[in-house]
């Protein structure tokens, strides 16, 4: 029954985290976390475990989120293919390339387009990483960093900025728990912003990392030793699970590449985004653009178009299928109890000024743990305003720290949607992501608790 597993919930996790570190692959250990979950549930009965992870599948597919999340990760991959066979990319990375010179540039260049792709985290991670690819591959920059500066510039900066699909979705949970006060939604988010300290500090340690201001440290500099001396961008275990390795150069040698066959497709994402606030239509219209331009500039043949179209969502199958085990898992979670444990163990018997940092470290562990962000937030949001308000606690700084937590959980989660498609756009398994950035990540998460630590007692 749910609730009543206490400490016994956190055994799925702690499998899958172990199993990704020891195997790095990311399928095989989110695969058998589930399957651990579901023993627990079933008390060890084969045929019962059997029925309830069919039973979790079942619930994942029928569940309208899913069934939007997969459609957009389809029209993506069907996107970007599009933008790739139309030479549009390489056109978009030959543009950026008379501006970029050097390998502290080419990073430099990928973290500003990461910044201003805001619009909403999942354009950020497939867009970005797929313009720069052939830029820091160039300039011998290890894949493993290009995805370190991809996620760290997805989902934090959309965390920080009020007009993001983040920024929309937080606002409206503030105002629906109250915290608002006599504000509008938009103008608390504005005010809640300056302390997302996580996503602040993930964003802006980012070139100190990546230009080495700050030392390498760990798997990211043994990463970056083997690109910088071998030329190889991707790890031994990325280019097994690589499906095909992009020659872009070579199907594209004496044909004119236009950077705005790149451009103008991701702005109509960008803008119908925001207008409609729906990305999936903003996608279908992107596609639309792109029949309309590339056919009459003979860039893909009417077969062609549809063939590009078609391999761009056979490419996200791995993908998808990493989705659908991830919100499988969160269906274990809730039957274990995993949220309530958590929380209700965690935000007992609080001092007022230790709220912030127990909302961030609980939150943001409980994030990390259990795959869920907007999900997480919606159901944290009604129990953190009415305690901040009795405790007397600042109501944005707790929305803030509770916007951070869930945001660092995004962001180094092995299965959380964003690292699946950063990991995607640039060709890098979610295992050699989770391996590689986690040192950086925490040193922004250590920041973020002392940050939140000293907010706490001065406010």
């Amino acid at each position: 029954m749910e609730g009543t597993y206490g400490i016994i919930s956190l055994i799925p996790i702690i499998v899958i985290v172990v199993l990704a570190l020891i195997t790095k692959q990311t399928f095989i250990s989110i695969f058998v976390g589930v399957v651990v979950g579901f023993v627990i549930l079933a008390g060890g009965n084969p045929l019962e475990t059997f029925n309830l992870f069919l039973d979790g599948l079942y619930q994942v597919l029928m569940d309208e989120t899913t069934v939007w999340v997969l459609l957009l990760c389809a029209l993506f991959g069907s996107l970007i293919a599009l933008m790739q066979d139309s030479g549009g990319v390489l056109g978009f990375a030959n543009l950026t390339q008379r501006f970029i010179k050097g390998r502290k540039a080419s990073v430099i260049g990928a973290w500003i387009l990461g910044i201003i792709v805001f619009v909403d985290d999942y354009l950020n991670c497939l867009a970005v990483g797929a313009a720069t690819r052939p830029i820091t591959d160039k300039y011998r920059v290890s894949r493993e960093m290009l995805a370190y500066i991809v996620n760290s510039t997805g989902v934090t900066v959309c965390a920080i900025i009020p007009f993001s699909t983040w920024g929309a979705f937080m606002s409206g949970q503030m105002e629906a728990a109250g915290m608002t006060g006599e504000m509008s939604a938009f103008a608390a988010y504005t005010a809640t912003a300056p302390f997302v300290l996580y996503g602040w500090l993930a964003v802006i340690l980012v070139p100190f990392f990546a230009t080495g201001i700050l030392p390498l440290f760990g798997p990211m500099k043994e990463a970056e030793r083997r690109t910088l001396e071998t030329g190889q961008v991707l790890s031994d275990v990325s280019l097994a699970a690589l499906i095909e390795l992009p020659e872009e150069e070579k199907a594209f040698e004496g044909k004119k590449c236009r950077a705005i066959n790149f451009i103008a497709p991701i702005i109509v994402v960008a803008i119908l985004t925001i207008t409609t606030e729906d990305i999936v239509i903003a996608l279908f219209a992107a596609i639309l653009l792109c029949f309309v331009m590339y056919l009459p500039q003979r860039l893909l043949s009417f077969n062609k178009f549809f063939d590009s179209l078609i391999k761009g969502m056979v490419d996200m199958f791995p993908v998808l299928i990493l989705i659908i085990m991830a919100y499988t898992l969160m269906v274990v979670n809730d039957g274990l109890g995993l949220t309530d444990f958590v929380i209700q163990g965690a935000l007992k018997a609080l001092n007022p000024a230790l709220l912030p940092v127990t909302i961030f470290v609980v939150i943001s562990l409980l994030s990390f743990g259990s795959g869920s962000f907007w999900g997480l937030a919606a159901i944290s949001f009604p129990i953190i305003a009415p305690l901040a308000d009795a405790l007397g606690a600042n109501p944005f700084l707790c929305a803030g720290a509770l916007v951070s937590a869930v945001c660092a959980g995004g962001h180094i989660c092995i299965y959380s949607d964003t690292v699946i498609l950063t990991s995607a756009s640039t060709q890098v398994t979610p295992a050699e992501y989770f391996r590689t950035s986690l040192p950086f990540i925490l040193v922004a998460y250590v920041i973020s608790i002392i940050g939140f630590l000293v907010l706490g007692f001065i406010m």
